[in-house]
């Protein structure tokens, strides 16, 4: 096995000392700029990398950003919206040549541990913390630990944040504000803390845009089948379902949530209850696409049309909405692009900054064969 080069292997080949080394890759006075420059070629050449955990001892940065996902593991493999989000994350923090430490535990207690051993072993410079809580530990833990965070999918103002939300930028993703800034969130939801930076989102406005397509369809008897109960983006889509569906004077037994863990099985079995009742729905709408994948199949299983007699409506679209038949309707956003922004906005913490609220923008729904005006009969 290859031996990594070593400081005094640096010396010995440079003809300098282990101290002007030192001196040398750490910036540090002490050496002339031709010897700086004649031992960062060595190093080079060596193919010399810093020690992470040596640097993290003595107080610089470790070079690693961490991020932990309590969630059902065997949620994890079919679902594309972290496996997007990750691929947006890396994309920014590769550049940056700043290592990413994923790990995946069964609950936020455990998580809120690795934190705190992260944190003791000086592992990561700061955390991407997604699924925020409607009632989240996480972010006085971090605090507390004065280690730089970002939360990924915190509230929007109740205004869309235009009043108090970021100054200047272009394109699907504007510039970063400085807290602390208005942090108002839905009823059920935790206040965002002013000292964290965060990327926000606006569940409630995609919701209203989805109700509004199918109201506008003829739609009345309308089922969400949501995803975990305890997150806030949940409560956010469920709440905001209520609202709009009392605004066009629909009440909760024409439209309601169900609650899941996000996976096939669970969307298919909650598919085959709702679809089962006396009244069944003319409309379902699904927390992620593998559900509504999971959902497709089971309408199909039960001789039920769609969008003949069912229409369905994915949350996050994918290649699956788009390749099964009927393909469906969905919600288009760019999950990249949301964690290109989360990871932009630690590294601007690393580097200084103050924490700042980053808003992404809202989906659009992108109507497909999967809806339809309900049978005239219903």
């Amino acid at each position: 096995m290859a031996r990594r080069p070593t400081i005094k292997d640096i010396a010995r080949q440079a003809g300098v000392s282990e101290s002007a080394v030192s001196f040398a890759l750490n910036d540090r006075p002490g050496v002339s700029q031709d010897t700086r420059a004649r031992i960062r070629r060595v190093a080079e050449e060596l193919g010399w990398q810093p020690n992470s955990a040596a640097r993290a001892l003595s107080g610089e940065r470790s070079g690693a950003v961490g991020l932990v996902l309590a969630r059902p593991a065997h949620t994890l493999g079919v679902e594309s919206f972290f496996l997007q989000l990750v691929s947006g994350i890396q994309e920014v923090l590769s550049a940056a040549r700043t290592a990413l430490l994923f790990q995946v535990v069964e609950d936020i207690d455990a998580e809120c541990a690795v934190y705190r051993r992260w944190w003791a072993e000086r592992r990561v410079d700061g955390v991407l913390v997604v699924d925020p809580r409607t009632s989240d530990p996480r972010p006085a833990l971090l605090e507390g630990l004065a280690l730089p965070a970002v939360t990924i999918g915190e509230a929007l103002f109740p205004d869309g944040g235009a009043a108090a939300g970021p100054r200047g930028g272009t394109g699907p993703f504007q510039a970063r504000s400085h807290a602390p800034a208005p942090a108002p969130v839905p009823v059920s939801s935790a206040a965002p803390s002013a000292s964290l930076s965060s990327v926000r989102a606006d569940d409630a406005g995609a919701m209203a845009q989805v109700l509004e397509h199918l109201y506008g369809l003829g739609h009345r008897r309308i089922v969400h089948v949501a995803g975990l109960p305890g997150l806030a983006h949940t409560v956010r889509r469920m709440e905001s379902l209520r609202a709009e569906a009392a605004r066009r004077g629909l009440g909760p037994d024409q439209v309601r949530s169900v609650v899941t863990d996000y996976s096939d099985a669970e969307g298919a079995a909650a598919t085959r209850r709702v679809l089962a009742e006396p009244d069944p729905p003319t409309a379902l709408v699904y927390d992620n696409d593998v559900m509504a994948v999971a959902g497709s199949a089971v309408a199909a299983e039960l001789g039920i049309p769609v969008p003949g007699r069912l229409s369905i409506v994915a949350w996050d679209d994918s290649a699956l909405c788009r390749v099964t038949h009927p393909r469906l309707t969905a919600l288009v956003r760019d999950t990249a692009g949301f964690g290109r922004l989360a990871a932009e906005e630690l590294l601007a913490v690393l580097a200084g900054g103050p924490p700042g609220v980053r808003i992404s923008e809202r989906p659009r729904l992108e109507p497909r064969e999967s809806t339809a005006p309900p049978p005239a009969h219903t």
